[in-house]
């Protein structure tokens, strides 16, 4: 979850001990758990509103608190975004119909004291083919990026990975308002981390440096507007959109992938409601 629109930059970086990334480790592993569930479960004629209080009831059954409800006034445990809204989209009683596409954004708060943040978008039933193409290409662009969260690289080189391949390579449009973001014992923390930038700009990256990168990327334009409730996103030209987003460690080599969307995935395979985004350069996570 990006809870702002992009403001301006304080470069307040808090690097975090490998017993801190841990602890990072296992709020995000619980995200994946409500990732998953949701994959096993979504189907037509489901309602957001359902999603979120299973969630919710998984979230403290581990002892933890969502960490999304009531930050901000935000009303819910999970952002529910169905096909042209692109966050921030609050779970609603309106049924998920054959053919939509649901990005589910979750956060959670351990009692150690630090968060967990990730998301997955969900295409629902029989999904056109350029809206799955679209998913495929916002679920590649997201490993594209993490490739280049290693020591000694630059943070505009995340941003340039997404945007090249995204906007460049597939003609799809990056939204510009919306940004990942550190992750911490605060949900938002510095830096900023944009999809859509120039190689060797930004922040050096170091070892421990704790990001989620998630590429918001629209089949349209890249214009956006804001619901009247303050918090839906969705796209000015009514188009769909696609939000695929992890928490990783940069290291050095290698980013160390926090999150983990492997059992989502294995869910999904066993839901016939739901259709499997396949990438063909996707990186392989560790279970």
């Amino acid at each position: 979850m990006r809870g702002l629109i992009a403001r301006p930059k304080s470069n307040n970086i808090i690097y975090k001990t490998d017993e801190e990334i841990e602890y990072l480790r296992e709020a995000c592993l619980l995200v994946c758990k409500v990732l998953t569930y949701v994959g096993a479960n979504i189907r037509p004629g489901m309602t957001g509103t359902q999603l979120d209080l299973e969630a919710e009831q998984i979230i403290r059954d581990h002892g933890a608190e969502p960490a999304f409800k009531g930050y901000r006034g935000f009303p819910s445990t999970l952002c529910i975004s169905v096909n042209e809204v692109i966050v921030h989209g609050i779970p609603a009683e309106q049924e998920f119909k054959d053919g939509d596409i649901v990005s589910v954004d979750c956060g959670t708060l351990m009692k150690s004291g630090f968060h967990g943040d990730a998301a997955y978008t969900f295409p629902i039933g029989e999904v056109d083919e350029k809206v799955m193409q679209l998913c495929s290409v916002t679920k590649a662009s997201l490993y594209r990026g993490i490739e280049q969260a290693v020591s000694g690289h630059r943070l505009g080189d995340i941003s340039y990975a997404i945007q090249h391949y995204t906007e460049r390579e597939n003609g799809y449009s990056v939204v510009r308002e919306l940004v990942g973001h550190g992750v911490g014992k605060s949900l938002h923390e510095d830096p900023e981390v944009a999809n859509y930038g120039r190689r060797g700009n930004g922040l050096k990256l170091q070892d421990g440096l704790v990001i989620a990168i998630e590429p918001m990327i629209n089949l349209g334009r890249k214009d956006v507007q804001q619901a009247k409730d303050g918090w839906t996103i969705f796209a000015q030209d009514l188009l769909p959109s696609a939000h695929y987003e992890h928490t990783i460690a940069v290291r050095k080599g290698k980013a160390d992938i926090l999150s983990n969307h492997l059992p989502v995935e294995k869910a999904i395979a066993n839901n016939p409601n739901v259709m499997e985004v396949i990438s063909a350069d996707e990186q392989v996570e560790v279970s």
